[in-house]
Parts: structure tokens; sequence; C-alpha cells
């Protein structure tokens, strides 16, 4: 063995015993105060009910579960393919309130603050809702999932976890642009003017009433 390993250099030899005897002075060290991990990515997952969990899992380690707090901010979570900035702002110029649930927890923050004791579990509940945007030509515009969340805690007999349950609506809303017909058209001018010519024979009417009722007033007076 002595042949095949290679010597460490004095230096490094000298390091690790300097390590050694600081570590006998203070044998153990505080956790740090701020930690955690970074989680990205993407889950394909079948258009049915289900949960995404997210907790700590070690067959080498232990874990103390009062110890454990699952507070987490949501940077970015969302349904299907990723929408660009450009092609949302573009089909927004036609429908305003697109998009307007395709986000809803970006940015924010679900924070323990042991207020609420040990082993706390942060759940949130997730419903799900195709919408799709066809032009008059049924050329598809845009495809989305839009949702609606709720968010609560609950105390776990075991670890405390993150968990993310999914519903997906079988049903999914279908906007559609359609061109109206001239007729229509002729049908809407038609009944502009009826309703201007309703609007001032009634102006009329009142105004003929009021101005002969004024007319018998001053003759009353004059005899």
């Amino acid at each position: 063995m002595e042949g095949l390993v290679a010597s460490l250099p004095t230096e490094s030899q000298k390091l690790a015993l300097e390590d050694k005897s600081n570590a006998t002075g203070n044998t153990k060290r505080p956790a740090p105060s701020a930690g955690g991990c970074r989680i990205e990515g993407y889950v394909r997952v079948k258009k049915v009910p289900g949960n995404l969990i997210i907790s700590a899992r070690s067959d080498a380690h232990s874990f103390d579960a009062s110890q454990m707090n699952m507070s987490h901010v949501i940077n970015y979570l969302s349904f299907g393919k990723k929408v660009t900035a450009r092609v949302m702002s573009d089909v927004k110029l036609l429908i305003p309130y697109i998009g307007s649930s395709h986000d809803r927890l970006n940015g924010r923050s679900f924070i323990n603050t042991r207020d609420l004791g040990a082993n706390v579990t942060i759940e949130h509940y997730i419903q799900i809702v195709k919408t799709e945007v066809m032009n008059r030509k049924g050329y598809k515009l845009i495809e989305e999932y839009e949702y609606t969340a709720h968010s609560s805690v609950a105390h776990s007999v075991d670890i405390p976890v993150a968990k993310f349950h999914l519903e997906l609506s079988p049903m999914q809303v279908l906007i559609t642009e359609n061109q109206k017909s001239f007729s229509h058209f002729i049908t809407n001018v038609c009944a502009i003017i009826g309703g201007v010519f309703t609007v001032a024979g009634i102006l009329d009417a009142i105004l003929h009433n009021t101005i002969r009722i004024m007319k018998k007033v001053e003759l009353g007076k004059n005899f």
C-alpha cells in the first residue's frame, strides 16, 4: 500500500494537524443561520391528479424533524410549454385578461417563523385549466395552462415536506376569433338609428308637454 499511495507533502500534513488541534478546542460547531437548496427543473406528469413532494431523504443520514424548516420561495412555477414574454404580450393585445393566472405563485414566499411549532408541512393546492387561443383561420396562437392556488400549513407526524397537490381540470377553455357577417353590421346600425330616433321622440314629447303646461299656467295668471 505504501508503494501504491503517493506520500503527502509536508505542508498538507502540517495544515491537517493544525485543523485537528483547532477542532479539539471546539468540538461542536453551530449550523449556519441561513441555508437551504435551490431546486429547478421540470417534471413530466400525466393529466391526472397527483402530488409533487419535496422532502429530505437519505439512507446514510438521520434527520431531526423538529429542527427542519420547510420555508421556501417560489421563483417560477408554470405548467405546459414555456410561453415567451413576446408571445404573451402579443396575445394580450387581442385578449387583455389572458395569462393573468399563468404564473400565480411566482415570486411568493412561504416562511415558517417557528410560531406554529415543529414538524410543519406547507401545502399548496393547485387547480390547473388548459387554455387555447385560435384565430379565424384555425391557427393556434397560444396554448397555456392557467391555475389557481391555495396554500395552507399542517403538522406532520413524519418529516415535514413541501407538498404541491396538482388537480388538472378535465375541461379546457377555448377562445376563438370569429368574423362577424355584413348582415350583423347592418342590424347593429339599424338598432343604433332606431334607438336615436326613439330617444329623440321622447325628448321632443317631454319638451312639448312642458311648454304647453307653462302656457296654461301663464294664461291662468292673466285671467
